[in-house]
């Protein structure tokens, strides 16, 4: 389980996030939606480790993780919005530069493990520079979850990208989910908002429940 208290965090005299709460149970897929500069990918960052909170507790199945690198990198894979691979390798350079396992461990994902579903053994040997936005994005992913994760964080998983792999990655995140694991997004796409069970709109630093919406413009009117 994760439980997330207190978040605050500012940017000199801007508050960004002034008390976020929030308690996820495993085998859920939570949506964080808002109005954009709300402090989304802030609270994301901090969420994986990336960014430190002013103040505030982020428990992982029991253990703080505030403060204690090791255990946001044995519980949570991140995928930011922005792709962190070296685009002068290839892609199986960039596997082996992220990935958090042995030769070995790679071959076998990329004969039946995350890597596989997302189609990465098909482009090993292009330059990431020459890969499409979808290529990169699924090579990402692939490379975030090799800590096997139980939670999974991205940030606007599906922007930019086309409809097959769009639908290829909501595919491996249903799968994800099934399997008992935990995912957090952050998302514009309604196709990907559908698939989470839990939506908050991040809102004047804080967290407010969503408990339904009908439409598009239902939802966004919960950002005012």
């Amino acid at each position: 389980m994760l439980k997330v208290t207190g978040l605050h965090k500012s940017y000199r005299k801007r508050k960004v996030l002034t008390g976020v709460d929030l308690t996820v149970l495993p085998g859920s897929c939570v949506g964080i939606v808002g109005s954009n500069g709300c402090g989304k990918t802030t609270l994301l960052s901090i969420l994986a480790g990336a960014l430190k909170a002013d103040r505030g507790s982020i428990m992982y199945r029991g253990r703080e993780a505030s403060g204690h690198p090791a255990v946001f990198a044995a519980e949570v894979a991140y995928v930011p919005q922005e792709n962190p691979l070296m685009v002068e390798l290839s892609a199986y350079d960039n596997l082996c530069l992220w990935y958090r396992g042995n030769k070995k461990e790679i071959q076998a994902d990329l004969e039946h493990g995350a890597a596989a579903m997302l189609g990465v053994s098909e482009m090993l040997d292009r330059t990431v520079g020459k890969l499409s936005g979808g290529m990169k994005k699924r090579l990402s992913i692939a490379c975030a979850l090799s800590n096997h994760a139980p939670v999974l964080v991205m940030d606007e998983p599906g922007a930019a990208l086309d409809l097959e792999c769009k639908a290829a990655i909501r595919d491996y995140l249903k799968n994800y989910i099934a399997a008992g694991k935990t995912v957090i997004l952050t998302s514009h796409e309604l196709a990907e908002l559908t698939l989470c069970d839990m939506m908050y709109v991040l809102k004047d630093g804080k967290l407010e429940t969503i408990d339904s919406w009908d439409s598009e413009t239902e939802l966004i009117a919960r950002f005012r």
